[in-house]
Parts: structure tokens; sequence; C-alpha cells
């Protein structure tokens, strides 16, 4: 299974003001992500299999200020869910740490992310075979490296002050560099620890965080999902559950019908409109001045 996994924070302004664009919701909470404008907001992360989104949770808490926190939290507690799975997880550039890279090396959690084009790495190997097929649809390999990353290494000096100190991860990883047909400058930085996986299938498996974009855009835009009407983080985590509910039902009624999210959306509204109106009419025997008597 592949999950891509995107983070998002929600701004918190005054509840129900009238301000185009923004996110309605005011939080009662004692701490909370900070915000560049001062506000408090509530960051949640969210996990989507290609189909149906797989998880989510929303935070509130200043350590998850970082998408670094976040997201590594989201993807070990999904990966735990599940003993000896061989999932792929698929990473936007949220996350760029070495440290948290090789965790998820370490217990053999595979993923492909993109990472800076100026990250510093140490060349091991040339995986690139002569003659190997480099176009990949969309884009071409330019290169395929085994590599070693740097990190900075926390050292504390006497005065108690804390310095980062270069150093190289024991772990191996693989670089992939994919060159866009669309835009030759464009080039595409691709880390993954599917040391096996053929370049094709790793770029493919990159280009379908594309879906989780476009399911995301469908999430805040077409369910409202930005627009909180709650004032605590509970209340928050439940409108985050419910419409999860509804988008799993839309989108399984959009695959099942191999239609857009807009049209599903219409349609799936009309359908369960009629529903109701028939249950209605079947409960007062088609006489509507029973159902207002009851």
């Amino acid at each position: 299974m592949m999950s891509i996994f995107k983070d998002h924070r929600m701004s918190v302004s005054q509840l129900l003001e009238p301000i185009p664009e923004q996110y309605l919701a005011q939080l009662s909470l004692q701490s909370s992500v900070g915000h560049a404008s001062g506000r408090k907001a509530v960051q949640y992360t969210v996990a989507f299999d290609g189909v149906l989104p797989c998880s989510a949770q929303a935070f509130s808490e200043r350590s998850y200020n970082s998408e670094e926190v976040a997201l590594s939290h989201l993807v070990w507690q999904h990966a735990r869910k599940e003993a000896g799975h061989k999932n792929l997880y698929v990473l936007d550039r949220g996350l760029q740490s070495a440290q948290s890279l090789a965790a998820f090396e370490a217990q053999q959690v595979r993923f492909v992310c993109r990472v800076k084009e100026n990250r510093k790495y140490e060349r091991k190997a040339n995986l690139l075979e002569p003659g190997q097929q480099t176009d990949l649809g969309e884009g071409v390999l330019r290169s395929d490296q085994l590599v070693r990353l740097y990190c900075g290494k926390p050292i504390h000096n006497r005065k108690g002050n804390i310095h980062y100190r270069e150093s190289l991860l024991e772990q191996d990883f693989r670089l992939l560099i994919v060159e866009s047909k669309q835009d030759p400058k464009q080039r595409y930085w691709l880390l993954t620890n599917a040391l096996q996986m053929p370049a094709e299938e790793v770029a493919k498996a990159y280009r379908r965080r594309w879906d989780m974009e476009v399911f995301f855009r469908f999430f805040k835009q077409e369910l409202n999902l930005s627009h909180l009407v709650s004032l605590n983080q509970n209340g928050i985590e439940v409108m985050l559950y419910m419409t999860l509910i509804v988008a799993m039902l839309l989108l399984i009624y959009k695959q099942a019908n191999a239609i857009g999210y807009k049209t599903a959306k219409r349609r799936f509204a009309m359908e369960v409109r009629n529903l109701a109106i028939a249950i209605i009419v079947a409960e007062c025997g088609g006489d509507l001045d029973k159902l207002f008597k009851t």
C-alpha cells in the first residue's frame, strides 16, 4: 500500500469573523501551534492511500509547530499499526531531517521524499547503468546514486550552549535526480531507502503525491473544512473525522461512477435527498399531514 502524507496548519481567527478565505475558528487552548501573525493555530496531518484517507490527526502543542515533528509522528503511528507491512510512504518537502529519515531506515519504514537541491551528501556509488532506460514518462532520469547524508549533531559546550557539528550518517540512501520534460531547468531530487525499486517506480510513486494535493483541495474547499466552528481541540477533531467520513463516502461514489469530485458531490447530495424524501413518504403512507402531526 502507498500512503501519501500532507501536513497543513489552520490559522485561528475570530469566530465567524467575515474575512474571506480565512479559517473561522477560535480555540480555547492553553498552548497551541504558533502563527506568524501572533494568532493561535491548530495543525493537522492526513494520510491518503491514493483512493481514501487512511489516517488523520490534529495537533495543538507547540512542539508540533514543525512539520518535521508532525509528519514523523503520523508516519510512526501509521507504520506501527501493522507488523511486517510493505507500505511505501510518500512525503512532501516538509520533512527534511536526516535523523528522521535515518530512523525510518533503521525501522525498515520505506519512504520516498523530495529533498532540497543543495542537500549535502557523500556519494558512494553510481546506480545508473550503461544503456539503462532513462525516460520516466513525464521526466528524464539524470542521476541515480547511492549516498550518505550529512546532518548536524548537537554538541553542548562548556557554557551549556548547543551548537551543531557536521557528521555523516551511517545509513545508505538512494538519490535520484529527475529532469522535467516540460521545463528542463526544473529538477526533482528524490530520496528513498527503497534501494531495489526501479527508478521508474520511484518517480511514479512521487508523482502520485499530486493525488493528495487534489484531495486536499477538495477536502478544504468543497467540504469546507477550512471553516471551523468549534471552540476546543476535541470539537476540531470531531469535525475533522466527520469530514473524513463524508469524504470517504464521496470518494467511493466518485470511484464507482468514474466522475470528478464536484460532480460526485452534487450527485451524491441529490441521491441522499431523494432517498430521504422516499423514506419520509413511505413512513407517512403518502399523507404528509401524518408526518407533521408526529
